[in-house]
């Protein structure tokens, strides 16, 4: 069809626009870019960890924490919600090791990691409150490399890269490459006051601006998210720190990253529906990163429409072209379809594989990564082609279970 290859123009520019907007920010702060801010301040730090049947990696998680270093840890909470495995017991047998570590059992459920961090916000004494998933793992100079960026007393949260911790099997590489994309755009977004998420393997905040905005919304199925929203509404600052990082458990199968990745975008449809009449307002909230949301949005579920369009028409023109032959006497075969003709097109199409496989390989280097390793180089394409083909399927699926009010934590 004749708008075809306007629709293929217009994702090429929008393509082209944010990869010429990302390398102008990146250029601009290319000298600061892994810099942190040092600060002679020591920060009283509570760290709060939610835990729902964390069995297999809640001991190692709290070693690893109890090795950071940073001399401002006052306590360690563990949240047990309810947990129905050895967590518990777990914990318990760690207490009298460490005299920084308290246990909280909640009495009920709450049926969301925002439910267990709040308990634990509430009994957190730390000027700064850091929040870690169970089965995330921050490095030993995480908290040390954070906190001074809280000497802005405008900053709210800050985060750092996350790194897949497990990264053996095929699927896990390619998130792999997906967790260093987006702590390169994470970075260059605090450039322009636009981080959209602090997320929940390692988030360091402020104390006093979590109670601002109310601790964190357990109605949401991305309290990371809401919480760093709700910051940008009310105007607190969000960091990125590059100089360190936290490493996490991905999802192995296909099916889990699935629930995973949904969950998230839920999450983001929550958000946009709460915060949607700051749209065009409220600072960059309103005026980037609510609209980047939908942009994104849209292009994918348009996207995914055009390529079934196209997919359905192809069909019932065959279907057509065959059925008209066969009743004229005179079946035809043809064998167009079995080499492929150059077209304006194909031509499109390789242009915007070539852009997004030159962003990748230029995230990879800036941030030191192992690039020229067989498993690397080699499964850039597949992220670039077969992983990212999903996610439109996933948003639609996301956007049903929205609509249906589907939105369970666990």
């Amino acid at each position: 069809m004749e708008f075809l290859p306007y629709i293929y123009l217009t994702y090429m520019f929008i393509s082209i626009y944010m990869l010429s907007l990302f390398l102008i920010i990146y250029l601009r702060n290319i000298k600061s870019f892994f810099d942190y801010p040092k600060t002679k301040k020591i920060y009283t730090v509570s760290f709060v960890v939610p835990a729902y049947n964390e069995g297999e990696s809640i001991e190692d998680s709290i070693k690893n924490i109890m090795n950071i270093d940073y001399q401002g840890i006052v306590e360690v909470i563990i949240v047990n919600d309810c947990s129905t495995d050895n967590t518990k017991e777990i914990v318990e047998s760690l207490l009298d090791k460490y005299s920084k570590l308290k246990l909280i059992n909640n009495k009920k459920n709450t049926g969301s990691a925002a439910g267990s961090q709040n308990i634990g916000l509430k009994k957190a004494k730390g000027e700064l409150i850091a929040v870690v998933d169970a089965d995330s793992f921050p490095s030993r100079d995480s908290i040390k490399k954070m906190v001074g960026y809280f000497d802005d007393l405008k900053v709210g949260a800050v985060t750092c890269p996350i790194l897949a911790r497990n990264k053996n099997k095929f699927f896990e590489k390619l998130q792999a490459i997906e967790y260093q994309a987006i702590s390169f755009g994470r970075k260059l977004l605090e450039y322009v006051d636009a981080i959209y998420v602090t997320p929940g393997p390692l988030a360091l905040y402020r104390k006093k601006a979590l109670e601002e905005i109310g601790g964190f919304d357990e109605k949401n199925l991305t309290q990371d998210i809401e919480a760093t929203w709700h910051l940008a509404y009310n105007r607190w600052k969000r960091k990125m720190c590059l100089a360190t990082s936290v490493t996490s458990v991905v999802p192995s199968r296909l099916g889990e990253w699935w629930v995973q990745r949904r969950r998230w975008n839920v999450g983001g449809l929550q958000c946009i529906s709460k915060y949607r009449k700051s749209l065009g307002k409220k600072g960059m909230l309103g005026l980037f990163i609510i609209p980047f949301f939908i942009i994104n949005l849209f292009l994918g579920l348009f996207g995914l429409s055009i390529f079934f369009y196209v997919l359905i028409r192809n069909i019932i023109s065959r279907l057509f072209f065959t059925t008209y032959t066969i009743k004229a006497g005179t079946p035809l075969l043809t064998f167009e379809e079995f080499y492929i003709t150059p077209s304006f097109l194909n031509y499109l199409g390789i242009i915007l594989f070539l852009t997004g496989l030159i962003y990748v390989l230029v995230i990879l280097s800036i941030l030191k990564v192992e690039l020229w390793k067989k498993e690397n180089i080699l499964n850039i394409p597949f992220y670039l082609t077969i992983y990212l083909i999903l996610y439109p399927f996933i948003m639609v699926n996301s956007i049903w279970h929205f609509y249906k009010g589907k939105s369970v934590w666990r």
